[in-house]
C-alpha cells in the first residue's frame, strides 16, 4: 500500500464517540491577558501541531490595547514558546500564526462589535470558516455582561442558517447563588443553554475523563462501588504556590469559592454519579446534578464541626522562606480569607449512605498534586491472627495531576518462610502506558467546543446547585460568631483541626 493510501482500520471503527471539530472563527475577549497567553493560544498551537484543528480556523484577539496583527502574533510566539507542552516548531507556528488576527476595541463600545461582525463576515469569505463563531470570554468577570449584551446587539449571538454560534465562559460563575443566577440570566438573554459552554479546566484533564471509563467499563469495580464495600473517599487539591500576585481576586474569593464550589465538587460528581443512560452531554450532566442535589446540607450548628477553614502563615516551601498570607501584597493585614478548606460531606443516596466524603484544598502545602482516593473497608483478618501487625485497607488512587494515572494498593505476602503481610501497589501511568503525553485540559475543551460536545462543561443547574450547597458555609463564616479561622505554617499539610476532622472518625488523610 502506497503512502497516503491507508484505509481505516475496521477494528477501530466505532470506538470513538467524539464529534468532528468544524471550521470556525474563535474570538477571544481579553486577548492580551494571562489566560490567552499561557493557556488558550498554546492549546490551539498544540492542536495545530497534532493535526487536530480543522483546516479552516481563524483566531481573533479582542482587547482594548492598540496593536497590529504582527505585533500580536510576535507576542504570542514568545509566550507560546514558553508555555506550550511541545517545543515550538517554526514551520507549524508560521502557518498557524497566519490565522491569528487582532481586533482593538473597548468591551463597552458597541461600535467595536459592529466592526467585529463585519470582519468575521470577511473572514468567512477569505478563510472558509462557514459562519461558525466561538466566542471565548477570557476577560474579568465584571466584563461578562457588557460583552454579552454587545454581542447580542451586534447580532453575533445568532448564527446564520447552517452555521452555529457558541460562547465559552470562564469561572468564576458568580460568587454566590444569587450572582450566579444573575449571570446565568444575562447569558441566557444572549445565548440559549445549548450555545453556552461554562468551562472547568479540571474536567478537561485526561484522568478526570477516565473516571467514567474506570467505573463503568470495568466489571471488577462497579459491583463494589457502594457503601457495602467503600469505607470513605478523599479528594485532595494541594498547591505549593501561594496567591502569586492574585491577592486582589483571592481576597474576594478564598479557597471555598475558588476551588471547592467548582473543581472539587465536579470531581466528586464523577466519582459518585450513577451510570448515565448514554454518553450524551445531558445524560452525563443529569447524573452529576443528582449528586449535588443529594449532598446533605449542613445545619448552622454543624459547620464549625464539619468544615475547617485555615490560612497560611510564614514558613518554608522547598527550602525557601515565604511570607504569611496576611503579609502578601494587596492583602488586608487582618484578612479572614481562607487559603485552606477541609470538609466532611455526606451523600444521601442508597449507594453512598453512611460513606463519608472528605475534601481538602490548600495553598502553600508541601506538594502540588490533585488526587481522588477511594478507601475500601478492611478484609476480615480472622485467617491471619498470628500476624499481629495492623493491615492496611485497599485504596484506589486516581491521580488527576501531575503524573496522571491510577494505582491500587493491595495486600501481599512478603517472600520467606514466615507469614508476613505488607501492602504493595499496582500502578498505571498514562505517559508510559500509551507512549505519549496527555493533552492539556484546554486543548480537549477547546476541541469539544468546536465540535459542539458539551459533556465536559458545566450546565446552568449544576452551577446553581453547587452554590446552593456552598452559600450556607459562606454565610456562617460571615457572621459575628463565625467558626474561628485556623492557621498553618506554609510548607505544612494544613491546620491540626483538619487532621482532627478525620481523627474523630478513626481515619487519617492519605499521604500524597
Amino acid at each position: 500500500m502506497t503512502k497516503g493510501s491507508e484505509q481505516p482500520n475496521p477494528l477501530r471503527e466505532g470506538l470513538s464517540t467524539r464529534a468532528v471539530p468544524q471550521p470556525c472563527a474563535i474570538a477571544i475577549f481579553g486577548a492580551t491577558g494571562d489566560l490567552t497567553h499561557r493557556k488558550l493560544i498554546p492549546a490551539l498551537y498544540n492542536l495545530a501541531a497534532d493535526g487536530e484543528l480543522p483546516p479552516a480556523v481563524a483566531v481573533i484577539g479582542f482587547a482594548r490595547r492598540s496593536k497590529s496583527d504582527d505585533e500580536f502574533r510576535n507576542e504570542l510566539a514568545q509566550t507560546t514558546k514558553q508555555f506550550s507542552r511541545q517545543d515550538l516548531r517554526e514551520d507549524i507556528w508560521k502557518t498557524f500564526a497566519q490565522s491569528i488576527l487582532y481586533h482593538q476595541s473597548e468591551f463597552e463600545d458597541e461600535s467595536g462589535y459592529q466592526s467585529l461582525a463585519k470582519r468575521l463576515d470577511q473572514i468567512d469569505e477569505e478563510r472558509g470558516t462557514r459562519g461558525n463563531r466561538l466566542f471565548y470570554l477570557a476577560a474579568a468577570p465584571e466584563k461578562f455582561e457588557p460583552i454579552l449584551k454587545n454581542l447580542k446587539a451586534a447580532g453575533l449571538n445568532k448564527a446564520k442558517e447552517g452555521s452555529w454560534a457558541r460562547v465559552i465562559i470562564e469561572k468564576p460563575f458568580g460568587r454566590d447563588l444569587r450572582s450566579a443566577q444573575e449571570l446565568n440570566r444575562v447569558v441566557s438573554d444572549a445565548f440559549v443553554e445549548d450555545q453556552t459552554y461554562r468551562i472547568d479546566h479540571f474536567l478537561g484533564k485526561e484522568t478526570a475523563q477516565n473516571i467514567l471509563v474506570l467505573r463503568f467499563a470495568n466489571a471488577i469495580f462497579e459491583p463494589i462501588w457502594n457503601a457495602r464495600y467503600i469505607d470513605h473517599v478523599q479528594i485532595t487539591a494541594a498547591e505549593t504556590l501561594g496567591v502569586e500576585g492574585r491577592a486582589g481576586y483571592y481576597e474576594t474569593a478564598g479557597a471555598l469559592r475558588d476551588m471547592v464550589q467548582n473543581h472539587l465538587l465536579q470531581l466528586l460528581c464523577l466519582v459518585a454519579m450513577e451510570a448515565p443512560t448514554d454518553l450524551s452531554a445531558d445524560s452525563i450532566r443529569d447524573e452529576k446534578v443528582k449528586v449535588v442535589r443529594s449532598l446533605r446540607r449542613y445545619r448552622a450548628d454543624e459547620i464549625a464541626k464539619l468544615v475547617v477553614r485555615g490560612q497560611y502563615t510564614k514558613g518554608a516551601i522547598n527550602g525557601e522562606n515565604v511570607p504569611g498570607y496576611r503579609e502578601e501584597e494587596n492583602v488586608n493585614p487582618k484578612s479572614e480569607t481562607e487559603t485552606y478548606v477541609a470538609l466532611r460531606l455526606s451523600i444521601e443516596t442508597w449507594r453512598w449512605s453512611e460513606v463519608p466524603i472528605y475534601l481538602r484544598v490548600g495553598k502553600h502545602l508541601p506538594k502540588s498534586a490533585t488526587e481522588i482516593s477511594v478507601h475500601f473497608k478492611k478484609a476480615p483478618m480472622v485467617l491471619f491472627n498470628r500476624d499481629s501487625t495492623e493491615h492496611d485497607q485497599n485504596v484506589l488512587v486516581i491521580r488527576i495531576q501531575p503524573d496522571e494515572g491510577i494505582s491500587l494498593r493491595m495486600m501481599a505476602k512478603i517472600p520467606g518462610t514466615s507469614l508476613r503481610i505488607e501492602p504493595v501497589k499496582m500502578d498505571f501511568h498514562y505517559g508510559t502506558s500509551f507512549g505519549k503525553a496527555s493533552p492539556e485540559a484546554y486543548e480537549r475543551l477547546l476541541l469539544d467546543a468546536m465540535s459542539g460536545d458539551a459533556t465536559l462543561f458545566a450546565r446552568r443547574d449544576e452551577v446553581e446547585e453547587a452554590w446552593a450547597f456552598i452559600d450556607p458555609i459562606e454565610k456562617a463564616w460571615a457572621e459575628k460568631n463565625a467558626p474561628r479561622l485556623t492557621f498553618y505554617p506554609a510548607g505544612s499539610w494544613g491546620p491540626e483541626e483538619a487532621d482532627e476532622l478525620l481523627a474523630r472518625d478513626g481515619r487519617a488523610w492519605r499521604r500524597l
